[in-house]
């Protein structure tokens, strides 16, 4: 069996963080928390079993769309298993033990990894390993890792690594080991922080139209860098990636991730000038849109039925999460993609 590459491990990752709901569940590689899974779940470890994450995987059952469950280690098993986010499948498309990816707990996949080490961090390749003791998670390259945890939001998403800085938006984690993979291909891999920099002009950006993380845009340039000020760029294919990261007050003010079959395989900073936002991107603080029918809350909660046909304002935008309102008094917060400008 091939092993996954780095793109694949670190895409699908992002794309779970970003567009699939989660909960931390322990002993779950990605099961949607619908049907027999919730017993199955509630029951299954001593950690579930407690009154308060019981109570929690309940209130997951059977929303629309489905909550999936992962914990630390299980979020990589999972993937490197196939998971693929089919909420018909008990495991969510995952096959248990496949391609040749054993079942370990974090502290044993860490010993496994090749190249380990407690330092040289900036110069980490995306899809490495990160660890503490107990604790696991995946380096999506910029200083950002992948991971699920019931710290924070009590779910997979993405961090900042701490032995590299602190990033303005996201919690930081400081860990203490990583390491490559051993069932993933690091072929073509290089690292995405750091770089060397030099005094050049600064491209103007007078005039542009800022993306937010997790923004999908069209790249139209043809070089990324592996910092935001650095001087010399690699060559990449345009077309569709996420945004990671902003530096606004960098040469290269834009940090992409490549989309799957977008096209691109840019990974790195970018020209904001090389940048076409649309769709999503274009929805800030002010902006008035209305929600998409049949559109949940941003925690999964109903909305009534008459919400669909009414305009609002967004009155703040964190990510994804966009609180709505009309003449200053807020109706819900909901997801950004459940939003259509008007």
């Amino acid at each position: 069996m091939s092993k996954m590459t780095f793109k694949a491990l670190v895409d699908k990752a992002v794309d779970i963080a970003k567009n699939y709901r989660t909960l931390y569940v322990m002993g779950c590689f990605g099961a949607p928390l619908t049907g027999s899974n919730v017993s199955r779940y509630c029951n299954n470890h001593t950690y579930n079993k407690d009154p308060a994450r019981t109570a929690m995987i309940k209130a997951a059952a059977n929303q629309n769309p489905p909550v999936y469950g992962f914990d630390c280690v299980n979020l990589i098993k999972g993937i490197l298993w196939g998971w693929r986010g089919d909420a018909s499948k008990v495991y969510g498309g995952a096959a248990y033990g496949s391609n040749g990816v054993p079942d370990h707990g974090a502290d044993t996949v860490i010993k496994e990894c090749l190249e380990v080490s407690t330092t040289g961090w900036a110069s980490m390749l995306p899809g490495e390993a990160v660890w503490l003791s107990g604790h696991i998670g995946i380096y999506i390259g910029d200083g950002l890792a992948v991971e699920c945890t019931p710290k924070w939001d009590n779910k997979v998403q993405i961090t900042a690594v701490g032995n590299i800085g602190k990033k303005s938006g996201y919690n930081t984690r400081t860990w203490t080991k990583h390491g490559k993979l051993p069932w993933v291909d690091y072929t073509g891999a290089v690292a995405a922080s750091g770089g060397g920099e030099a005094s050049q002009p600064t491209p103007s950006t007078d005039g542009a139209v800022w993306p937010s993380v997790g923004d999908v845009v069209t790249f139209t340039g043809t070089k990324h860098y592996a910092s935001s000020n650095a001087t010399n760029g690699k060559t990449c294919k345009p077309g569709k990636a996420t945004v990671t990261s902003l530096a606004k007050s960098g040469r290269h003010p834009v940090h992409l991730i490549w989309t799957a079959g977008g096209g691109s395989n840019v990974y790195g900073w970018v020209d904001i000038a090389d940048i076409k936002v649309e769709g999503s991107a274009a929805i800030v603080k002010g902006s008035t849109v209305k929600l998409r029918s049949g559109a949940k809350t941003y925690t999964g909660g109903g909305l009534a039925s008459f919400v669909y046909s009414r305009t609002y304002t967004v009155m703040q935008v964190d990510k994804d999460r966009v609180v709505i309102g009309i003449n200053g008094v807020v109706t819900a917060a909901v997801n950004i993609k459940d939003l259509t400008l008007c």
